[in-house]
């Protein structure tokens, strides 16, 4: 996996103070695509066992209220085991909850075995195609009135889509 860009301090891509990852590579092809560039899967820097564990030790701030994932397109990340162990070790080592940001549906991804393993340790997804004809800058965490905000665990628990409510 590539990674585009590391934003130590993010506050558009969710609530609080996030840290965000930009994964590189996107099969998708939205028009008027905020991050054309990380479309290709080679732009950027490599991720690293070494970019990985720095981004671990970043996260464990208190000042750091969770982690968001976007790019490019997280789910196309599909080549390598590098994403999954990511969020696994999110989770696993340091508890905090996650973003991610998808232009699959949940529906869509529910249906690949490796990225409902991905979703599983995800907290929330924006999901949708980015739609020009839908944009709406008013819109909170999300460009496009079609994309929604889903709480993955409930949506797990009840075999339904529950958008997310806001709190956090």
């Amino acid at each position: 996996m590539y990674y585009a860009q590391i934003r130590k301090y993010d506050t558009a891509n969710g609530p609080g103070i996030r840290s965000s990852l930009f994964v590189s590579g996107c099969t998708h092809t939205c028009k008027g695509c905020f991050n054309e560039a990380y479309k290709d899967f080679r732009y950027g820097q490599p991720w690293t066992k070494q970019v990985e564990d720095d981004f671990i030790d970043m996260i464990k701030s208190e000042e750091i209220k969770g982690v968001t994932i976007l790019g490019g397109e997280p789910m196309d990340q599909l080549h390598d085991d590098d994403l999954l162990t990511f969020v696994k070790r999110v989770k696993t080592e340091v508890g905090k909850r996650i973003w991610i940001y998808s232009g699959y549906t949940y529906e869509q991804l529910l249906q690949h075995d490796k990225r409902r393993n991905i979703l599983s340790f995800c907290d929330v997804l924006v999901d949708g195609l980015f739609i020009f004809a839908q944009k709406d800058l008013r819109l909170r965490f999300r460009g496009s009135r079609n994309q929604r905000i889903i709480d993955i665990g409930r949506s797990f628990e009840t075999g339904d889509v529950q958008l997310w409510v806001g709190y956090e």
